[in-house]
């Protein structure tokens, strides 16, 4: 993970699965010297009491205990996760039948006005079509392999920098997923989704939608390019300017028509 969220839910995955290692080593390491140490053959007999009552406490309180260590650190991690606040761009998020829409809502406090379609790119697109006869081993970024990997237009995004994500869906449930920015979230037409990250490392970030969501279901892939923030603010003056309509051109004013003759 590339995001504060990825590192927190990596830490609490780790932190859980110690807790489980040691519970376990305990729970069958108790069992396997009960099983060798007391078995018949040696002589052992079976006790006869039905219950401890001290005993019942005991393993009562202790995983009462366990659990709550393990939900402190998950519920202020999922609680970070939440607050969008002091966001200093918003993107919204749209999924369509098999497309994303990008649009920059607002950057630093101002609109961008800045926004388009990314969808499965050209080379990836033509080869995938049946009897296309072409290789998918052939559709690379430099030495990488990007067969169905690749957009035409990739989300670009400024490093440092908290960003919040509104998502939605425009016909289907999608779920826009780009895994080394540690979260998922549902694009639901009719309901918001709102998510955010900060980004650490410059450098391209692929994901999927991860929501069966029809025939082109696979083909419908999530592309982030992370740039410093120099670099980001230049990409995005050159978007706006491109966004920007043409001024109309400037045409010499009429000459005025002559004054018609008047007859005495």
């Amino acid at each position: 993970g590339v995001t504060v969220t990825a590192h927190n839910a990596y830490r609490m995955h780790m932190i859980t699965l110690w807790i489980c290692i040691v519970i376990g080593i305990l729970v069958f390491g108790a069992m396997f010297v009960a099983m060798f140490r007391d078995r018949k053959s040696k002589g052992a007999v079976a006790a006869t009491w039905s219950h401890n009552t001290k005993a019942e406490i005991v393993w009562t309180i202790i995983p009462v205990l366990i659990l709550v260590v393990m939900a402190a650190p998950a519920t202020s991690m999922l609680v970070n996760a939440a607050d969008t606040n002091n966001a200093e761009m918003t993107v919204k998020i749209t999924g369509y039948q098999w497309k994303w829409r990008y649009e920059y809502v607002d950057y630093q406090g101002k609109p961008t006005g800045v926004n388009f379609v990314s969808k499965l790119d050209g080379d990836s697109d033509r080869t995938r079509q049946l009897g296309s006869g072409l290789d998918p081993r052939a559709v690379k970024t430099g030495e990488q392999n990007t067969y169905l990997l690749n957009v035409d237009k990739p989300l670009v995004l400024p490093t440092n920098t908290k960003i919040r994500f509104v998502v939605t869906g425009d016909d289907v449930i999608h779920a826009w997923w780009v895994p080394a920015l540690g979260w998922k979230t549902d694009a639901i037409p009719g309901i918001i989704n709102d998510a955010w990250t900060n980004i650490e490392q410059p450098g391209v970030y692929r994901g999927q939608c991860a929501e069966l969501c029809g025939q082109d279901h696979g083909f419908m892939p999530i592309v982030v390019e992370a740039r410093p923030k120099a670099e980001f603010d230049a990409w995005l003056a050159a978007q706006q300017a491109a966004a920007k309509p043409a001024a109309p051109a400037q045409t010499a004013p009429a000459a005025p028509a002559p004054a018609a003759a008047t007859q005495g």
